[in-house]
């Protein structure tokens, strides 16, 4: 094999990998399921809302829940969008981020990695957010600097 083949197959081959790396195609047709159990220590409910889609379909509701020793979790319920690569939960300080740029300017708050594209989770809000600043919950592509969806905090009845 002359050397300028073996090149190319090399270069191939890295080409491949790395999309492979970056766009992760086998995610479009595997889900991720998760079927976390609702904290049993919920005291209240916090603030709730509804998903809308964005860039993906996307459906299921979140729920922030004030546990008995005051700490807060947000609930993921009846989730559903398309998996992709880096997804991550963040809380918004405004619910029409769609991009990158306006996602910095206006400020979020990683709740880290989304566990599932399919189901009931859980993510700790670390102590001291202010909800009542950070109003929205996305699903948020960071790879790629895209909004699957958002959803609106309301304020609950606290039950």
């Amino acid at each position: 094999m002359s050397s300028r083949r073996r090149i190319l197959l090399f270069a191939g081959t890295l080409l491949l990998v790395a999309g492979w790396y970056f766009f992760r195609p086998e995610r479009a047709v595997l889900d991720r399921e998760v079927a976390e159990a609702a904290p049993t220590d919920a005291a209240s409910k916090v603030a709730q809302g509804d998903f809308e889609s964005r860039a993906h379909d996307t459906r299921g509701s979140v729920r922030v829940l004030e546990l008995a020793d005051g700490s807060r979790v947000l609930r993921l319920e009846n989730f559903e969008t398309s998996d992709g690569p880096d997804l991550q939960v963040y809380l918004l300080v405004s619910p029409d981020v769609s991009n990158g740029a306006q996602l910095n300017e206006a400020g979020f708050v990683s709740l880290g990695p989304l566990k599932g594209n399919i189901g009931e989770q859980n993510y700790v809000i670390p102590g001291g957010v202010d909800l009542t600043r950070y109003r929205a919950v996305s699903i948020w592509c960071r790879r790629f600097g895209v909004n699957f969806a958002t959803a609106r905090l309301l304020p609950s009845d606290r039950t």
